[in-house]
């Protein structure tokens, strides 16, 4: 079956405007040019633009889409095997929230106090998900099964102060690594304040800490474009930037 541009952006619930622009940048071509210099679509591009839907709706850009699509070994019905499997857990994570929204509201309105590890037993678990979607087969590759399940299990049991702590803690990382590299040194006080800072962090979710494994880390984040892509979207270079930082404070 063949689909216009005003065809397809009707089916997709997307404007005409946006699949003009995937066309500009190669992520869905139209199966074909009209005579008449019309886009045209077979049921081929509406399986890809559905692809394309999924990975946006679990947060990939445009350029990792791409060159997940464009991967030979990309294979469509795997994709949608992976895309119900996390979203089940999406679904998992937001009936967790409503959940801790209603025991919230049953609190006030009943006037009993709620327990305050459970009122961020949601967003901890949101964390641990993410962590999992994103990085889980690297840690759990690296560092082993049974050290992640414990690193997740802390987590779940972080009091309302760690866990403030241990947000409040994240930015002033990158506050820091930010006056470390306007100062453009790797090895200097800010740079080091960093990595202690980094350290401290980590001992919310790590039940042991090596200097090797703490710089090992730091390499990870630049060999990994996603890891890579958390520090360096605050600032360009400053995956690599930690890195070296933290060379210098592991071997101190």
């Amino acid at each position: 079956m063949e689909y216009s541009i005003k065809d397809l952006s009707e089916i997709a619930g997307i404007t005409t405007r946006t699949l003009r622009y995937y066309d500009e940048i190669d992520i869905l071509k139209p199966a074909k040019i009209s005579d008449s210099g019309y886009r045209i679509y077979s049921d081929n591009e509406v399986d890809l633009l559905q692809q394309i839907l999924f990975y946006k709706e679990l947060g990939l850009d445009l350029k990792t889409i791409k060159d997940i699509l464009s991967s030979p070994s990309f294979d469509i019905l795997e994709a949608l095997y992976n895309h119900k499997e996390n979203l089940l857990k999406k679904r998992q994570m937001i009936d967790l929230l409503i959940n801790n929204v209603e025991k919230t509201i049953e609190s006030k309105e009943r006037g009993y106090k709620m327990e305050n590890k459970d009122k961020f037993e949601g967003f901890k678990k949101e964390l641990i998900d993410k962590n999992e979607e994103i990085y889980g087969s690297e840690i759990r590759k690296k560092y082993g099964e049974n050290t992640i399940d414990k690193s997740n299990a802390k987590i779940m049991g972080m009091t309302q102060e760690d866990y403030n702590n241990f947000k409040q803690l994240e930015k002033e990382i990158i506050d820091t690594l930010n006056l470390a590299m306007d100062e453009g040194d790797s090895k200097g006080k800010l740079a080091m304040k960093a990595c202690e800072l980094h350290k401290k962090w980590l001992s919310y979710t790590w039940n042991f800490y090596s200097k090797e494994a703490h710089r090992n880390l730091g390499e990870m984040y630049t060999q990994d474009e996603r890891f890579k892509k958390y520090y360096d979207d605050n600032r360009k270079g400053m995956a690599e930037f930690l890195r070296d930082a933290l060379i210098e404070f592991t071997n101190k």
